[in-house]
């Protein structure tokens, strides 16, 4: 029954909070504006109508309660549709007038409610909202405030509860299997091709960029035929920012994969900015049904929704437990995305703030638990569908992460082998090789080995073990019993259930016993003393007797799991060769799923740290000799306890695994950056040499064709760059600065730390007083919100200010307005760890003092590039750092003056600036 009448809003007072006061709309409709205090004692034992419950009540200072949380009443009306999650966010993605200020925003809470509400009612019976009316009554049960408002807007007010609506996975289409797709051909495209598909891509009225048509030519070069085996086509482009280069590149590489019937894989650095690259294919392909066909965003296993572990936590959901909320709107999510992608998809980044951090975990396959064949949704599973939609599209936006860890396992999950790439982002492309073929034996990462093999021996999950998902496949095979079973008794060698309580005394068995020694080694070495907050680490050469001794047995014990899983995979390939007339379809493919995850999730796992822990007795490397792999040991520590200890091993140079497992078996690669170049080395040939040796060019046979593209910016004009020379280090003198700035700016700041704890410190310092000035400031590792929320919300609120670590350089794309002040709390060197000092010496040329400071000019070139990103862009930087040596300020790009100035000087020039062109 349709429902009818006015709209039914909760009988709630409405509240926006800023740092130190509040705006409250109440029941009368009296507007009241508190100060902290004043606010959470209005509203202690109210549930109140505000946005994002978790962020607003801490800064009231409030314990987590009941709330009337509008953006959990837009994740249920409008499922998987972004959002920024403030009051102005909401108001733009309803398409209601913003407000401006915290009273203005109080005021028009109780609109958007009925907004949504309106909506809700007018959707009508759509197959999304079948189940709608019983799943808001079930998370009503459960204590969900909304349900009530819900249920009348839908016309159901007696609808009685189901769990039918949680049980998505029953409504979800299947993929269907396809004949594998032909190898792609190898025609050229030519440079004109290149330039006519960017044209095209652009239309008659883009803003006019003639670099971007010289990009596009150039990089039409990596889609050249390769002319010997292990020899790519390769293309080093460095783009100035404002180049267009996403859309340059995506030219010749979509001409490419129409005319050879293949895919190009685009890789990137980080999943915000593979979003951001997917947005920008809607140029090429503007019908969304064309684009899902020709484009996939591939992700790793552990970023989709596992619909096991979904069924597996509604199926054990007690009546009435609290869960049944943030179930009942991932399940709406459910039968709206587009992928099933939880990080960084069209889940919206907030949903799991709002309910705690376990959330993802629990719906995501975040332990390598994956079943696939044999999982009763395997033709429903998002992961499925994404694999098997990539081998028949075009183009394919994945990270470096995913496309590294492939190649280090000998290639992608689903077989399919990528003849062509473009490294976006290409100046990370050494830090990703490092994590891609680095190997880690920590507590851990042994611990969820033993988990695999095992099953979960501490509570029940849907973790049996390595037992009893075989048996269900091949149980009819009694002769891998034996080595199965071997295999079991052997993996209670790795670490048990809550080793970390066990690191300082009593281990009990091998993994533990070396990780305890490890432990020993380090606190006897290393720089900080026992007790220290933080990580520490020393060389592993030379080793303490505890650690060889229990290196070399723990690797004997590892023997122990190796053998007897190595015959249980000679086994279940046998199944395949002896059964290949009886095994159905299924059958077979859980048998391959299962012989490939037993070695991919053990036996390399295992045969890794194992040859890890023979070279523990190795005599340590002679001075002066450049090693291949370095060995460090390490120790974890959080809140004065030790939570882990391990060995790693890293690759000096990673880009060698990476030009052999990737690169060389490619045909043709284009790596891009707008800082591939340290632009400070006057060498314009050595210059290009280290660029080439970070993305491991110099590794391949043929030459890179280098090509360098200036940014279409007159920087001299739209931007002014300061040194300020009369700040000190200290907090106090830090947050003066900053809070003067961001004023000066009137908000639109990014500040960027080197240090975690400065930037706490300067963000409790600063709020207040930017707050009277009536700026929002968020901070990384201070709000409740993941950093994708944090520039969501910084891009939205134009006059916001937002500080991070030096990391959240590269995932702030802000173009106009919003981006408009960038502020260094200190020259970027590179972390003095071991690590890098050993790459320090052997990678450097020679040249320590100049390594670091490429590093660091490179960093401050990046962190420069956010601030203009258009045409019409103005932007101030700032580094409050006096000790800025001269030599680091060729990282800025010709036409920028950077001046020595004091505090004073370059807040009123800051001011002057900005406002001359507001």
């Amino acid at each position: 029954m349709a429902a009818s009448g006015p709209i039914l809003l909760p009988d709630a007072p409405a509240v926006v909070a800023g740092h130190g006061r509040a705006a409250i709309l109440t029941r009368d409709g009296e507007l009241l504006t508190l100060d902290q205090a004043g606010a959470a004692a209005r509203l202690r034992d109210e549930a109140a109508l505000l946005v994002h419950a978790p962020a607003t009540l801490k800064r009231l200072g409030l314990r987590p309660g009941p709330a009337y949380d509008l953006l959990e009443l837009f994740a249920f009306v409008m499922p998987a549709h972004p959002v920024a999650p403030t009051p102005r966010g909401l108001a733009l993605a309803l398409d209601l007038p913003p407000p401006s200020g915290l009273e203005d925003a109080a005021s028009l809470l109780p609109e958007i409610a009925e907004t949504l509400l309106t909506r809700l009612r007018a959707s009508g019976p759509l197959p999304r909202q079948a189940h709608a009316a019983t799943l808001a009554a079930l998370m009503g049960a459960s204590g969900w405030p909304w349900a009530r408002v819900v249920l009348a807007a839908l016309g159901e007010a007696a609808a009685r509860p189901s769990p039918r609506g949680l049980r998505v996975w029953q409504d979800l289409p299947k993929w269907e299997e396809e004949a594998p797709p032909p190898p792609p051909g190898t025609q050229p495209i030519a440079a004109a091709e290149a330039r006519a598909r960017l044209a095209q891509m652009l239309g008659p009225h883009a803003e006019q960029r003639p670099g971007q048509g010289d990009y596009a030519s150039a990089a039409a070069a990596a889609f050249a035929p390769r002319t010997a085996p292990g020899d790519p086509a390769i293309v080093l482009a460095e783009a100035g920012t404002g180049t267009g280069k996403t859309l340059a590149y995506v030219a010749p590489a979509s001409v490419w994969a129409e005319r050879n019937g293949g895919a190009v894989w685009i890789s990137t650095y980080t999943k915000h900015l593979q979003r951001q690259i997917d947005a920008e294919l809607a140029r090429l392909y503007p019908d969304p049904v064309q684009r899902r066909r020709r484009v996939v965003v591939r992700k790793g296993r552990e970023n989709y929704l596992c619909l096991l572990n979904l069924q597996e936590q509604v199926s054990t959901m007690p009546p009435g437990n609290p869960i049944a909320v943030p179930l009942g709107l991932i399940a709406r999510w459910a039968a709206a995305t587009a992928d099933g992608d939880v990080l960084g998809g069209d889940l919206p980044g907030w949903v799991p703030e709002l309910f705690g951090p376990r959330l993802v975990p629990g719906i995501a396959d975040r332990r390598g638990e994956c079943v696939h064949g044999a999982c009763t949704h395997y033709q429903k599973c998002f992961v499925e569908h994404v694999v098997r939609r990539a081998r028949g599209a075009e183009l394919v936006v994945a990270n470096h992460a995913l496309v590294m860890s492939q190649a280090s396992w000998g290639g992608l999950d689903d077989a399919n082998v990528p003849t062509r790439y473009v490294f976006d982002e290409g100046h990370h492309l050494f830090d990703a090789a490092d994590g891609a073929f680095s190997a880690e034996l920590s507590g851990q990462e042994a611990s969820l080995v033993r988990r695999w093999l095992l099953g979960a021996e501490e509570q029940r999950t849907r973790a049996k073990g390595l037992r009893p998902r075989l048996e269900a496949m091949v149980g009819e095979h009694v002769e891998i019993l034996p080595h199965l079973m071997d295999a079991l008794a052997a993996a209670r060698a790795l670490p048990a259930p809550a080793y970390a309580t066990r690191l300082a005394a009593g281990p009990n068995n091998p993994t533990e016993r070396f990780l305890a020694a490890v432990r020993t080694q380090v606190l006897a070495r290393a720089a900080q003393e026992e007790g220290a907050a933080g990580d520490l680490a020393c060389d592993l050469h030379p080793a303490i007797p505890e650690v060889v001794e229990t290196a070399l047995a723990l690797a004997a014990a590892f023997e122990g799991i190796l053998n007897p899983l190595r015959l249980l995979r000679e086994q279940l390939e046998a199944v395949l060769e002896q059964d290949a007339e009886t095994l159905d379809t299924d059958a077979r493919r859980r048998v391959e799923a299962a012989s490939r995850m037993l070695k991919r999730r053990a036996i390399d796992r295992l045969a890794a740290w194992q040859s890890m822990l023979r070279t523990v007795a190795d005599p340590a490397p002679e001075p002066g000799t450049r090693p291949e792999h370095l060995h460090l040991l390490r120790l974890d520590r959080r809140d004065e306890r030790d939570v882990d200890a391990s060995l790693t091993r890293h690759w000096l140079d990673p880009t060698i695994p990476f030009a052999a497992t990737l690169a060389r078996p490619a045909h043709g690669l284009l790596i891009t950056s707008a800082t591939l170049r340290d632009t400070g080395i006057l060498d314009a040939e050595q210059a290009w040499a280290l660029a080439e040796a970070r993305v491991g060019a110099g590794h391949l046979p043929s030459p890179a064709l280098r090509v360098s593209v200036a940014s279409p910016f007159d920087y001299g004009t739209q931007t002014r760059a300061y040194v300020v020379t009369d700040v000190g280090l200290d907090a106090a003198s830090q947050a003066g600065a900053y809070r003067a700035l961001f004023e000066a700016a009137g908000g639109g700041g990014l500040g960027l730390f080197t240090a975690i704890r400065r930037l706490q410190d300067v963000h409790r310092r600063i709020a207040p007083g930017l707050a009277e000035a009536g700026l929002m400031l968020l901070a990384q590792h201070v709000d409740a919100m993941d950093n994708a929320t944090l520039v969501d919300v910084f891009r939205t609120e134009l006059d916001s200010c937002l500080l991070g670590t030096d990391a959240m350089r590269d995932g702030v794309d802000v173009p106009g307005r919003a981006l408009r002040l960038v502020v260094f709390d200190r020259v970027p060197w590179p972390r003095p760890d071991l690590l890098h000092k050993e790459r320090r010496i052997h990678l450097s040329g020679g040249d320590p003092k100049g390594y670091d400071d490429s590093k660091a000019r490179l960093r401050l070139r990046q962190a420069f590039g956010r601030l203009v990103r258009t045409a019409s862009d103005r932007g101030v930087f700032v580094l409050l750092d006096r000790r800025t040596p001269s030599r680091l300020l060729s990282a800025f790009p010709p036409g920028v003056e950077v001046c020595r100035v004091g505090l004073a000087r370059a807040v009123a020039e800051t001011a002057a600036f900005l406002r001359q062109h507001a």
